[in-house]
């Protein structure tokens, strides 16, 4: 770890850094391997966005989840992800993706949230920002679901998946 004024010159931090504030403080860390699934995951399909990512890998960590990257996601470990999961990151069990006991968060078409046995499945999956998941994903799944909404046409992909986990974790607390 290098800390500025202690260990480096500030300004060279400064000039390293992507952010329009430089950080104080900077670590190296060894990239880990996936490991196996946790009980509970989000499973992303195609989720490209490093924001939403780091989100969703946050979300997992506050609902004690793991999260299955499929390809085409986003790297969990770039600077936008990274900040997003706000030290998530390397708490979370991060896995291939593999869909085993799902249920599909869609748009539309799905049974109500609220009406679904979460308590039945594990994994939670869900698609890329534009096109949700294609039809041979949810055709894998046990289960589809939407959350309803009004006034818009659907949620943020981290969104969803917080609320979807938020709904199991209060579930399993009753």
């Amino acid at each position: 770890m290098l800390v500025a004024g202690d260990d480096v010159e500030p300004a060279l931090l400064a000039e390293v850094s992507t952010l329009g504030h430089p950080p104080r403080v900077i670590a190296l860390f060894r990239r880990r391997e996936p490991s196996a699934a946790a009980e509970v995951s989000l499973a992303l399909w195609r989720v490209s966005d490093p924001g939403n990512v780091g989100a969703l890998l946050r979300s997992a960590d506050a609902f004690g989840a793991g999260v299955m990257l499929s390809e085409g996601c986003a790297d969990p470990f770039g600077p936008k992800a990274l900040r997003a999961a706000m030290g998530s990151t390397f708490r979370v069990p991060l896995a291939r993706f593999e869909l085993r006991n799902a249920v599909a968060l869609v748009a539309d078409g799905g049974e109500p949230l609220a009406d679904v046995e979460l308590e039945r499945y594990s994994t939670f999956v869900l698609g890329a920002e534009r096109e949700g998941l294609p039809a041979e994903v949810v055709a894998q799944c046990e289960a589809r679901a939407t959350i309803p909404v009004r006034g818009v046409e659907s949620l943020n992909v981290a969104m969803a998946g917080t609320i979807a986990l938020y709904e199991r974790a209060r579930r399993d607390l009753s």
